[in-house]
């Protein structure tokens, strides 16, 4: 019976571990392309991603400049709302501005 209580114990500390472990976190990237406008990109930044106007104009720049730039770091599910956010205000407005996530 004593070797039984150590096992019982430690299955459940494991258990209350993962309970508390962090959750994966993922990288927003909004990707360049040749005709989705710069002010469209700005209000993407403000309206999906809350970005002050500052923050909006220094991101567009590197998607503009570098091809991507990274919009922020959520959690998985966050992550993929606010892609489909992206994605469905894009197609709305018929350009065709991209993103994606990437593990942290």
């Amino acid at each position: 019976m004593r070797t039984m209580e150590p096992r019982i114990k430690n299955k459940q500390n494991s258990k209350s571990h993962e309970k508390n472990k962090e959750p994966e976190q993922y990288k927003v990237i909004l990707l360049n392309d040749h005709f989705t406008t710069m002010e469209f990109v700005v209000e993407i930044l403000k309206s999906i991603f809350h970005k002050s106007i500052e923050d909006a104009f220094n991101i567009m720049f590197d998607v503009h400049s570098k091809g991507k730039g990274v919009v922020g770091v959520y959690t998985w599910d966050i992550a993929l709302t606010k892609i489909d956010q992206v994605h469905a205000q894009a197609s709305a407005n018929e350009f065709p501005l991209r993103c994606v996530m990437e593990p942290v």
